[in-house]
């Protein structure tokens, strides 16, 4: 297959409308990893990796520099993400520095990103996730898996007012159009 090219999630679906009041825009492509590991690998591979490995539960740690975050998705499991052309050297960096036994899967075709944000973000979230967002019970850096309606999400607090939604490339569209639903009242005049 010479001629594959990659598409985007997002081909196909309605183009979201947008005010100053809220957007929902697509991430671009990234690499994205699932790392299991023990706590001592976790820090090792934080040092080496640009962006540490939180082994404080429900903790996002990003490197605007080097475009890497790690997201913490349990005692033992981190979401590594990066630049769409880093995935290779991502993946080098793990072989690199873990030695002890540890699992390393790319889902960077399976996972597709959404940011969200807007002075009612957590309103708009609120109609499909079941947690409190408010920003002292959900600080920024903060993340977690949940549920957005009936889809399996991690969401991920990056601001005041933003928000990112990774969820699985066969969920987008049910994601966006709640999401888009969702919106609706806040995006009229």
């Amino acid at each position: 297959m010479d001629n594959a090219a990659r598409v985007s999630a997002f081909d196909g679906l309605a183009a979201f409308g947008k005010t100053g009041r809220f957007t929902l825009d697509p991430l671009p492509f990234k690499s994205r990893f699932i790392f299991r590991g023990s706590e001592a690998a976790a820090h090792d591979l934080g040092l080496a990796f640009g962006a540490e490995l939180s082994r404080v539960p429900l903790r996002a740690h990003e490197n605007a520099e080097s475009g890497r975050a790690a997201l913490w998705l349990g005692p033992d499991e981190w979401e590594l993400i990066g630049r769409e052309d880093d995935l290779d050297a991502m993946r080098q960096t793990v072989e690199r520095v873990v030695i002890e036994p540890h699992s390393l899967v790319d889902v960077s075709h399976r996972n597709t990103g959404i940011t969200v944000q807007g002075a009612k973000v957590e309103l708009v979230l609120n109609a499909a996730i079941a947690l409190d967002l408010h920003i002292s019970a959900f600080p920024v850096g903060m993340c977690t898996r949940t549920l957005l309606g009936k889809a399996d999400i991690v969401l991920w607090r990056q601001g005041q007012a933003t928000f990112v939604v990774e969820c699985f490339r066969s969920f987008l569209p049910y994601v966006h159009a709640y999401l888009e639903e969702a919106a609706r009242e806040f995006i009229r005049k």
